[in-house]
C-alpha cells in the first residue's frame, strides 16, 4: 500500500481583515495566497480574519517534545510511525510549521542510543511525505563516540539530515576523581547495562578525550562539504565558545553564561521555555535577559512546542511583535538555511500561524498552503 499524501494546498484565497505582519511590519493590508506561495494582491476568495493575528509560521530549530509521543511510557515503543504522526498533530497546533526532531546519539543508551536513532530517522522517513508540517531532524551526537564517526556520516547522507551538535554530557568532574557519577543506577537501566559496565563505559570514553580533537576535524570537514549546519551544545565558558568557533561550528545551542553568549560569533539559540518560566529550570543564564541584549538569533520548542509562541507573545511588549515573531520564524529559518520561509513575503512558502489577538491561542495553521490545524478561526476558511 502507497503511502497517504497529505491534502493539496487550498484554492487561492486572500486574507482580509486581520492584523498581518508582513516584512514591512504589522499593517491591515490583505495577504494573497495561490498554491504553496503567498503572492501579490487579492487571489480567489476573500477569508475574513478579523479579530485575529497573522503571523510566519513558526519554525522550531531545535525540539525533542516528540519523544514523549514516540513513548508515552518506558518502553512503549512499538510503532513510531503512529507516534511522530501525533507529534506533527501537537506542532501544528501550537502553530509550527517546521519542526526539527532533536535526536540523540549517544553511549547513553535507550531512546539516545545510535539503534534508537536509526530507527527514529528511518520512521521519520516514511512519516514526512504523509504529512504538511516540515520535519526535520537534528542529530545530537555524543563527542565521546569517536568509533562512530563514519557511521554517523553515512546516516546523515542516506537520511538528508542538514543539522548536528556535538554534545559531551559525560560527567568529566566525577570521573577525574574516580567518584561514582550521580543517578548512575537509573541511567544505566534506562542503556540497558549493569551499573558497573555503564561506568566503565563512561570512564573509556572520558579517558580518550585527547584522541577527540584530531577526529572531529575529517568529521567537521565532511560536514560542512555536505551544507550540514553545525552547532554545540551547552556552552559553559568563553573557551568552550571559541574552541567549537575554531573548529568550524558556528551556532551556539544553549549556551549557559552570558559570557559564553558574548563569546559567540554566529547564532544563539535559547529554549524558549526559558522565556516563558522566567529563567532557567536549571539555574543557568536566563533567555530573556540575553534577548534583552539582542544576544539571541532564534528561540526553541526545547521540550515544551506551545512555547514559541508563548515566548514570542511575551516578548512582544518589550521588544515589538516584528522584533519577538522574528525570534521563532526568520531568525530560526535563517539558522537553517532556509531561505524560503521565515516571513510573509510574495515568492515564499505560504506558512501562517494565525492566532487571536486576545487570548494568544492558535486558530489556524497552515504549513505551504494547506491546513495543518483548524479551530476557532475554522468558520472563515470554511465558508
Amino acid at each position: 500500500m502507497s503511502a497517504a499524501a497529505p491534502l493539496p494546498p487550498l484554492a487561492p484565497f486572500h486574507i482580509t481583515g486581520a492584523e498581518v505582519l508582513h516584512p514591512a511590519g504589522p499593517g491591515a493590508a490583505p495577504l494573497g495566497v495561490s498554491g504553496e506561495r503567498i503572492v501579490e494582491g487579492a487571489p480567489g476568495r476573500a477569508v475574513d480574519l478579523t479579530g485575529w493575528c497573522v503571523l510566519p509560521g513558526i519554525v522550531d530549530p531545535h525540539g525533542d517534545g516528540f519523544e514523549r509521543h514516540l513513548a508515552p511510557r518506558r518502553g512503549a515503543l512499538k510503532d513510531i510511525d503512529s507516534g511522530l504522526f501525533a507529534a506533527e498533530a501537537e506542532l501544528a497546533a501550537n502553530g509550527i510549521t517546521t519542526a526539527t526532531l532533536a535526536q540523540f546519539w549517544s553511549w547513553e543508551g535507550g531512546m539516545r542510543s545510535p539503534e534508537f536513532a536509526c530507527t527514529m530517522l528511518e520512521a521519520l522517513d516514511r512519516v514526512q511525505p504523509q504529512v504538511a508540517t516540515d520535519l526535520r531532524a537534528q542529530l545530537r551526537l555524543e563527542v565521546g563516540l569517536v568509533e562512530d564517526y563514519a557511521r554517523v556520516l553515512q546516516i546523515i547522507r542516506r537520511h538528508g539530515v542538514r543539522y548536528l551538535v556535538f554534545n559531551d554530557h559525560l560527567p568529566h568532574a566525577a570521573l577525574d576523581k574516580g567518584k561514582r557519577p550521580p543517578r548512575l543506577t537509573g541511567q544505566a537501566l534506562k542503556s540497558g547495562r549493569s551499573p558497573e559496565a555503564h561506568l566503565a563505559l563512561m570512564q573509556t570514553l572520558h579517558e580518550a578525550r585527547a584522541q577527540w580533537p584530531e577526529a572531529l576535524a575529517p568529521l567537521i570537514a565532511a560536514l560542512d562539504a555536505e551544507g550540514v549546519a553545525l552547532g554545540s551544545h551547552d556552552d559553559a565558558t568563553v573557551e568552550d565558545r571559541q574552541t567549537w568557533a575554531a573548529r568550524g561550528v558556528p551556532i551556539s545551542e544553549f549556551p549557559e553564561t552570558r559570557e559564553a553568549a558574548l563569546a559567540a560569533k554566529g547564532p544563539v539559540v535559547m529554549g524558549a521555555p526559558n522565556v516563558v518560566r522566567g529563567g532557567s529550570h536549571a539555574g543557568k543564564i536566563s533567555a530573556s535577559d540575553l534577548v534583552a541584549e539582542g544576544l539571541v538569533s532564534a528561540l526553541a520548542s526545547d521540550y515544551h512546542y506551545p512555547a514559541p509562541r508563548q515566548a514570542a507573545l511575551a516578548l512582544a511588549p518589550r521588544l515589538g511583535l516584528a522584533a519577538a515573531w522574528a525570534l521563532v520564524s526568520s531568525g530560526p529559518a535563517a539558522l537553517l538555511g532556509l531561505t524560503d520561509r521565515g516571513t510573509l513575503a510574495p515568492g515564499l512558502r505560504a506558512d501562517l500561524t494565525v492566532i487571536d489577538r486576545e487570548t494568544g491561542r492558535v486558530g489556524a495553521t497552515l504549513a505551504a498552503g494547506r491546513i495543518t490545524y483548524l479551530a476557532g478561526a475554522a468558520p472563515a476558511f470554511l465558508a
